[in-house]
């Protein structure tokens, strides 16, 4: 895995005329993670967008190196296609390789994505988000639709893809069991 970097300096989230976010920096390196922890509707996922390059900040800035991928609520996997062509097409596109990590995805690749339960979208989207082959992911409340199992499972493979010097940036309400994790809570940069 190249080697990867993701910094933001001071920035800020706004929406509309209200700012939700201020002051928020921190610099990861290969194998570090970050929790921005905080209620709902705090701007977790803003700055998780701001991040990814899809929202600007409204001041402060961001550095990357590195390949990044993300996963939040917006599964982009064709509802229409089975499970197994939806995650053959992100291979394709991504470069990636087929994922070490087990989702329980097998026995449901003929089944059209839309029709896939809350859980089983969201391990859809983890299964796509590992074989992305990305060494920064952006993961907006993983474990959300998640059992303890699956739960634990989709922690490991954090774990595994920061073992492989990749980053993990996870937002999210939920307390989280992964080693040395750095934790930001939003409610501390409030305006």
């Amino acid at each position: 895995m190249q080697p990867a970097r993701l910094a933001a300096y001071d920035i800020a989230c706004r929406r509309g005329d209200r700012v939700l976010v201020r002051a928020l920096s921190f610099d990861l390196k290969p194998g570090e993670a970050l929790h921005l922890a905080g209620p709902n509707g705090i701007g977790k996922s803003s700055v998780i967008r701001i991040l990814a390059g899809l929202l600007r900040p409204a001041w402060g800035h961001v550095e990357r190196e590195g390949a990044l991928a993300l996963s939040d609520e917006r599964l982009a996997l064709d509802a229409h296609r089975p499970l197994g062509e939806a995650l053959a097409f992100w291979q394709r596109i991504d470069g990636g390789e087929a994922t070490r990590a087990d989702f329980g995805l097998e026995n449901l690749r003929d089944v059209p994505v839309g029709y896939l339960s809350t859980g089983q979208r969201k391990r859809a989207g983890l299964a796509r988000l590992a074989a992305s082959g990305a060494q920064i992911w952006l993961l907006d409340e993983p474990l959300n639709g998640l059992d303890t199992h699956w739960g634990a499972a989709a922690q490991a493979a954090i774990e595994a893809h920061r073992a492989m010097g990749g980053i993990a940036v996870i937002a999210s309400h939920q307390p989280l069991g992964l080693q040395r994790l750095r934790t930001i809570s939003l409610l501390e940069h409030l305006p």
